[in-house]
């Protein structure tokens, strides 16, 4: 996959910390990474399990509040933000797509579509439109009314991807999206999100602990002992 930028950055983060503590234990998860993703990019982080993957993705979407440092979001500082405020500007910047899918079992894949866009504080799209056109941009023009027990694992998860983007996000940030899925079916997936990034500019970061997964984002940042420790070649 192909990485242009025009040096906008959509995140940044700055000496970005979170200690966990289990009893008297302390566990450094994200050790003081420094961060920072351009519009229109497609960036993987690659690294084992406890590296710290999930707990920066958390950060980085507001998710999870920091020990320490700094994140801002399409130039929002979202740091120190009120749950409240925080909720809205995860609602509008920020698509989520996770390895369970996480849709709404009794709604139907255009339903689940149209969600972000009615709780949305000052909509941008009609819900059922707007939800029409990305499921036909990831191949779902057939299965608009169907329910989540009746599609596929890679249906499931284009579903998930075009509600992540229901209200134009300026970042879509993927958590391990193709680990519960077959090999098929995590290709497919994976062309989902390249046909996303090409057709829409959202930029795009996923995390995983599949390095050969990685190496097809246009940027490749490796993660242990939740220390960003460089860039990893793309294929």
């Amino acid at each position: 996959m192909q990485n242009e930028t025009n040096g906008r950055v959509v995140l940044r983060a700055t000496n970005l910390t979170k200690d966990l503590y289990l009893g008297h234990v302390v566990v450094h998860a994200v050790r003081g990474v420094d961060l920072a993703i351009y519009e229109n990019e497609m960036v993987g982080i690659v690294g084992p399990s406890g590296s710290g993957k999930s707990t920066l993705l958390g950060l980085i979407g507001g998710l999870d509040t920091p020990t320490e440092g700094r994140i801002e979001i399409d130039g929002v500082d979202i740091t120190h933000m009120s749950e409240g405020r925080l909720a809205e500007v995860r609602n509008e910047k920020i698509g989520f797509v996770f390895q369970f899918f996480n849709l709404v079992p009794t709604l139907t894949a255009l339903e689940n579509v149209a969600l972000p866009i009615q709780f949305a504080r000052y909509p941008k799209f009609d819900p059922e439109q707007r939800a029409r056109e990305l499921l036909e941009l990831l191949g779902l023009a057939d299965r608009l009314n169907h329910r989540p027990m009746e599609l596929s694992g890679g249906q499931q998860q284009r579903v998930a991807i075009a509600r992540a983007l229901a209200n134009n996000p300026p970042l879509l940030l993927a958590d391990e999206p193709t680990g519960n899925l077959d090999s098929e079916a995590s290709e497919v997936v994976l062309q989902a999100l390249n046909d996303v990034w090409r057709e829409t500019g959202t930029t795009v970061v996923l995390v995983t602990h599949d390095l050969d997964l990685a190496r097809k984002m246009g940027r490749v940042l490796r993660l242990v002992d939740g220390r960003i420790l460089g860039e990893v070649e793309p294929v």
